[in-house]
């Protein structure tokens, strides 16, 4: 023990000294909550405006190149005479002159019922079919090849039929609208219901659930994100169809506006209602992906 000793002193450095510890620093003292509050807010207002510049410098484009277009073209507007024509028609949208002279608001609500009503009814088919297909092989290998051929076909191909069947434009219509817009939410649920893990349907099958049970406690609330998404695609396209059907069918409807606004030359009343068409879609489509976040379960 002796030698290991002295071994050990004769390998330590002749000049190690004990160092002592440093003392720790003091920590930093908390900042006032309302300076907290305001730098938060500064960085909300950072984010936003990081987000807006590129927006704005987005539709300062399509301005500049709208007005080149409009110098280098006849006929076709400014962007100032645009403005000055909405100003004028928004002024009083909601006047009434005789059934085909009204403004472009009642236009637009003719338009939405329309296509809340094919859109309706699409969705009591198309969810109830969607839920069918996903739950019995036998029917989804028997019916996709009937979807797959008619889900391409184009909307106006389906307006003739409609008027065959129906005999008058405003049902021709709806029924357009509900045959393009039924393909997304049945694909979608049925989708949706394929991706539902096995486990929970042998534990249904173990404990003797009625299909109906099935249906309401296990494959509905699974199901609901897929189904709130295809109702999304869906509402895209039943906006989308309503425009073209309305200008073959006319009546009161902002696709039969814009129809008869071509007919009168005013082509700013049509780049009025082409934004209007953008501003109602993306107010429908952003409502609905709402519900869907609203929707959407998620394992904790």
């Amino acid at each position: 023990m002796k030698n290991l000793a002295e071994r050990i002193d004769a390998d330590a450095p002749a000049s190690a000294e004990i160092v002592p510890l440093k003392e720790a620093a003091p920590l930093a003292p908390a900042l006032p909550p309302t300076l907290v509050a305001t730098r938060r807010r500064a960085g909300k207002l950072e984010q936003a405006f990081r987000r807006l510049v590129p927006a704005v410098l987005g539709l300062a484009l399509v301005v500049v190149v709208w007005q080149i277009a409009a110098q280098n073209s006849n006929g076709f507007p400014t962007p100032l005479s645009t403005w000055q024509a909405a100003l004028t028609l928004f002024a009083d949208p909601f006047y009434s002159a005789g059934p085909n002279d009204q403004g472009i608001g009642w236009n637009v609500l003719a338009s939405l019922q329309r296509v809340a009503i094919g859109f309706g009814l699409a969705a009591l088919v198309g969810v109830p079919a969607g839920f069918l297909l996903g739950r019995f092989a036998f029917l989804a290998h028997m019916l996709n090849p009937i979807i797959s051929l008619l889900r391409p076909v184009s909307p106006l191909a389906w307006l003739p039929i409609g008027l065959l069947l129906f005999q008058r434009a405003e049902p021709a219509s709806t029924w357009t609208i509900f045959i393009c817009s039924i393909w997304p939410m049945i694909l979608n649920t049925a989708e949706g219901v394929t991706r539902i893990p096995q486990d929970y349907l042998n534990v249904a099958r173990v404990l003797k659930l009625s299909e109906w049970t099935v249906m309401r406690k296990i494959l509905f609330p699974a199901v609901l994100p897929y189904v709130l998404t295809g109702v999304r695609l869906s509402i895209g396209i039943a906006w989308l169809v309503i425009v073209a059907a309305e200008m073959l069918t006319g009546g009161v409807g902002i696709g039969f506006w814009i129809w008869n606004e071509w007919n009168n030359l005013n082509v700013e009343n049509i780049i009025i209602a082409i934004v209007v068409i953008g501003v109602v879609g993306l107010v429908l489509e952003q409502g609905l992906m709402l519900l869907a976040k609203r929707f959407s379960y998620q394992v904790k």
